[in-house]
């Protein structure tokens, strides 16, 4: 797909989604082919890309991050919240990479077209 169909389809910029694509393709899971009819397509099959290989291509940063500043190490607080916290937003990282690492494009390609009353060609 052409990456302003794409961005109409997704209500933002073409040059954000073309950043995006640059990602994925940069991480091996879509290729762009230039001229009429061109455009941007998966490199491998749906059924092998996972929502969490997607996450960790397009995403600058940990799912859960704690605060740019160390807290004050003099605070009785604030020398152990980091630590207090860790081991519950370490479990709830884990949780949400499980999910998406379960999660394939072809899971998301079946579900919309599910809702959308029709049929993916490679699914068919």
């Amino acid at each position: 797909m052409r990456s302003e169909d794409l961005a109409r389809s997704a209500s933002t910029n073409p040059a954000v989604i073309r950043s995006l694509l640059s990602r994925l393709a940069d991480a091996g899971m879509s290729t762009a082919r230039m001229g009429s009819g061109g455009g941007s397509m998966l490199a491998k099959s749906a059924s092998h890309i996972s929502l969490l290989d997607v996450y960790r291509a397009v995403e600058d940063c940990e799912i859960f991050t704690l605060h740019r500043s160390a807290p004050d190490r003099n605070c009785v607080v604030g020398k152990h919240v980091q630590d207090a916290m860790r081991p519950a937003l370490d479990k709830a990282r884990q949780a949400l990479e499980d999910e998406l690492a379960r999660v394939t494009i072809d899971d998301i390609a079946a579900e919309i077209a599910r809702r959308g009353g029709f049929t993916i060609p490679w699914q068919a």
